[in-house]
């Protein structure tokens, strides 16, 4: 291969459009000027392998982003760095760090730019948030939908409602979605531990109290569900209907509290990998899309304290038998490929609330709305009433 052929073959590895084609008007203008981009800054640059093709379009669109005036290149850019499976979200968080270093004129007009393509890309702008304050400690509630019937998404151990991000959209069509960071997550970490998983459980009544809703359709995931079927038990009158995702009824004492002590003792970066290779398929991980980033990174960031209190909380959990005479709609989802809360576990789960819809989420790991959103909405959308 020449060094034109690897240039060209470099730009659109990277790209994900043809050199020619993508800089078709500059070819014509400055066939000189064409051969240096491809030859030069492709063949010479861009090939060279110690920077990875993601890694350097992150870095490229910072650069762009702070130098200014450079709005068709760094739109160019922002569509390749979206090609390497960057996230919106994290090109969003990128303008906002521009700001800091390089002022708000030039993080503002990168912004602009940003947007353009994310929304040219048919990517819906960022999930509004409301800070709620629920007695001893203040969390965050995201919204998606002006209309319809409410749904209250309850995220896992470990992340933050963000894990919803790949499903609110599609939830939204004909309701109203939140979302909102348990006790010791996200927007609510350090707040006072819950001791025990009516703590939790009362979270969640206190969540519909402050959104003034009256009753919601509750679907959680993990813990998430765990939380929603506590505050069915306690409070079935706010519960519209139940959608419990790869969710256990009661714990595995030893195994939670094991992990409580190695947050404690061995610190977060120790749980990165234990939780990933729960949480996702090993071709997820090779894979190392945002949803695996997402949940690495808010691993390694979260506190020893509210991990461990976490699991401790979540060790008390005992709601075997207790749904039997549950009087609304109930769907339990079980992963294919859930190592945390198989399909053998999960349809005991569905056995013990009589009524229950079971269904099973083929190739599905834990992390079912991180690494199959499309069939997961398609699950919750057939269930979940809309207006």
């Amino acid at each position: 291969m020449d060094h034109h052929a690897r240039g060209r073959r470099a730009y659109e590895g990277l790209t994900g459009v043809p050199a020619e084609d993508a800089l078709a008007q500059i070819r014509e203008q400055s066939p000189q000027m064409y051969a240096t981009l491809v030859d030069y800054a492709a063949a010479g640059v861009v090939a060279r392998p110690e920077l990875g093709r993601a890694e350097r379009e992150l870095v490229t669109v910072a650069v762009l982003a702070a130098l200014g005036g450079a709005e068709g290149q760094l739109a160019t850019h922002t569509r390749a760095a979206l090609h390497q499976g960057h996230a919106a979200s994290e090109l969003l968080a990128l303008c906002e760090h521009v700001a800091l270093y390089a002022g708000l004129p030039r993080a503002l007009n990168a912004l602009a730019v940003v947007d353009e393509v994310l929304t040219a890309s048919g990517l819906p702008r960022p999930v509004p948030l409301c800070p709620v304050g629920l007695g001893d400690h203040d969390t965050v509630v995201a919204q998606r939908g002006d209309d319809g019937p409410p749904v209250v998404l309850i995220h896992s151990l470990g992340v933050d409602w963000r894990m919803w991000e790949p499903v609110m959209e599609r939830l939204a069509a004909g309701r109203r979605v939140f979302a909102y960071d348990v006790r010791g997550h996200g927007a609510a970490a350090g707040a006072p531990a819950a001791t025990d998983m009516s703590g939790l459980g009362t979270d969640l009544v206190g969540v519909l109290d402050t959104l003034e809703l009256e009753r919601a359709h509750i679907v959680g995931l993990s813990i998430g569900g765990a939380i929603g079927q506590t505050a069915a038990v306690l409070h079935p009158e706010r519960v519209a209907s139940l959608a419990l995702l790869g969710a256990p009824d009661h714990p595995i004492p030893e195994a939670f509290e094991s992990r409580a002590r190695a947050g404690e003792t061995d610190g977060m970066d120790a749980q990165i990998a234990p939780t990933l290779t729960r949480w996702f398929t090993p071709e997820a991980l090779a894979d190392n899309a945002w949803g695996v980033r997402y949940a690495r990174e808010r691993i390694r960031c979260f506190d020893p304290a509210d991990w461990a209190a976490t699991w401790r909380a979540y060790k008390t959990l005992d709601v075997r038998d207790r749904l039997r005479d549950f009087p609304a709609p109930t769907l339990v989802v079980a992963g294919e490929l859930d190592a945390a809360a198989p399909p053998t576990f999960m349809s005991g789960v569905a056995e013990r609330i009589p009524g229950s819809v079971y269904r099973e989420l083929p190739r599905a790991p834990h992390m079912q709305s991180l690494e199959q959103p499309g069939p997961l909405a398609d699950i919750l959308d057939a269930f979940l009433p809309a207006g």
